[in-house]
């Protein structure tokens, strides 16, 4: 794994805590130039990258992103913000592959937290933060509207890259009954059950993202 965040304390500082979770780090930069220029002879299996860094502060991050996977297909990418920049997000998951999060930097509550995404994500997963779904939803609102409260709580844990037990599980609810409401869901979206959870979550948001 790569880690690149314009600032040196939280760099070093994620750097700290991945290497005690057991995570193999094989470099850390200030910037994307920096870590795209050496990627190809790295090539990690995950990059964690800030969305904003020198020199403009707007979006390096994601552009750096988007040139990773470029250089090295199916690299994870995990960006780490303080905000929720609905329309990075939404560039970075058009490709329609697996093995992309997104988390705020000030909800990773705890570091297995953090290690439960890395892993997630270098698996081929999705993981989003409950309030960047939360705004992806938000922008969408015909056929979302045809959704029942209980499909639209089902959508929202399915786009966090959850697993029907664990929706179950989250919603105190049986897994039959999620598995109606993800099919009702598909349904009503217009949108085939491909099988895998990741591959779901994808087609979900490529939906949102029209």
């Amino acid at each position: 794994m790569v880690v690149a965040d314009d600032s040196v304390l939280l760099r070093e500082g994620l750097v700290r805590v991945l290497v005690e979770a057991g995570v193999d780090i094989v470099g850390s930069y200030p910037d994307g130039q920096q870590l795209l220029a050496e990627l190809p002879t790295l090539r990690p299996d995950l990059i964690v990258l800030d969305v904003r860094m020198p020199p403009t502060f707007r979006d390096e991050g994601v552009r750096a992103a988007i040139r990773a996977r470029e250089l090295l297909p199916g690299v994870g990418i995990l960006l780490l913000s303080q905000y929720v920049e609905v329309a990075y997000a939404q560039e970075l998951l058009s490709s329609g592959s697996g093995g992309i999060g997104y988390l705020l930097k000030d909800r990773v509550a705890s570091l297995d937290e953090l290690k439960d995404a890395v892993d997630r994500i270098a698996s081929g997963g999705t993981v989003l933060d409950p309030e960047v779904v939360a705004q992806l939803v938000g922008r969408r609102h015909d056929p979302l509207a045809t959704l029942t409260p209980r499909e639209r709580d089902v959508l929202t844990w399915m786009a966090e890259g959850r697993t029907n037990a664990a929706i179950a599980s989250g919603l105190v609810i049986g897994v039959g009954a999620v598995e109606k409401n993800v099919t009702s869901i598909f349904q009503k979206l217009g949108l085939d059950d491909s099988g895998t959870d990741h591959r779901r979550v994808l087609a979900v948001l490529a939906w949102l993202q029209r």
